[in-house]
């Protein structure tokens, strides 16, 4: 899926948005709610029109709009799952565990969020939909990639088990973004760093583009769309790949 670009203008006001979206009428539950990427998936449901259900161990940093609600879940506890689940038209699997600083070393909790919490999500009877969020780290062991996707590299470190619908953001960059920049910024000053080889190059893509891609997602599990995306992946991409250099350079001048 390539997402449609937009640009900022010098205030930092947007100038297009990702491409219009339909109003819908559903209920939507989305798992990872109180992070950046699923609270911002659920104010766009909201938006045009879902009612929505925020899953999360943490409340949104954020204001919670009119059609959204934040309940308090753990992925692990399926009964709270159950619970969370039950009248949804549609799941979006975002919560994860251990994707940057110092909760890359809690291997427990990375298997037991990441692997059992989704399996207890694919447990669940009766979700019509659902679309399972990943990234780039699952194809990502470490050693250096070169021409790679995640379509034709195994996925690491166990195999591809289970998906119904896998968007696969390579990464995502915003201001207010919540793991990325904090790794490399401390009170708006740089530190001084140096990350391997700096001509290597990624496919970053904006919130905006990653919130667009979940709702089309879920749009192609329908009758309508004569369910087209049904045990399909789908990696999102921006319109190219840019070193982490450039990265930086377009997010701070917004800071």
């Amino acid at each position: 899926m390539s997402a449609t670009p937009y640009r900022r203008t010098s205030d930092g006001r947007r100038r297009k948005r990702a491409g219009s979206l339909q109003k819908i009428s559903m209920r939507a539950v989305v798992t990872g709610g109180g992070g950046y990427c699923g609270y911002k998936l659920g104010c766009a449901l909201a938006d045009i029109g879902a009612s929505v259900v925020l899953c999360d161990i943490h409340k949104p940093l954020w204001a919670i709009p009119n059609g959204v609600v934040w309940i308090e879940t753990d992925i692990r506890d399926y009964d709270a799952i159950l619970a969370a689940c039950e009248g949804a038209d549609c799941v979006f699997h975002v919560a994860s565990y251990g994707m940057s600083g110092l909760e890359q070393l809690h291997k427990k909790e990375i298997e037991t969020v990441n692997i059992n919490g989704t399996r207890l999500i694919l447990n669940v009877q009766n979700i019509p939909r659902l679309v399972y969020t990943s990234s780039v780290n699952v194809v990502f062991g470490g050693l250096p990639i070169e021409d790679g996707d995640e379509e034709s590299l195994p996925y690491f470190p166990i195999d591809k088990v289970f998906y119904f619908l896998l968007p696969l953001p390579d990464s995502y960059k915003e201001r207010y973004n919540q793991r990325h920049l904090p790794r490399l910024i401390i009170e708006r000053r740089l530190l001084s760093f140096k990350f391997g080889d700096p001509t290597v190059k990624m496919n970053w893509i904006h919130v905006e583009n990653f919130v667009q891609a979940h709702i089309l997602a879920a749009e192609a599990l329908t009758p309508e769309k004569n369910f087209i995306a049904v045990s399909t992946q789908w990696n999102i991409q921006f319109c190219k790949n840019i070193t982490i250099l450039a990265f930086l350079k377009c997010n701070i001048c917004h800071f």
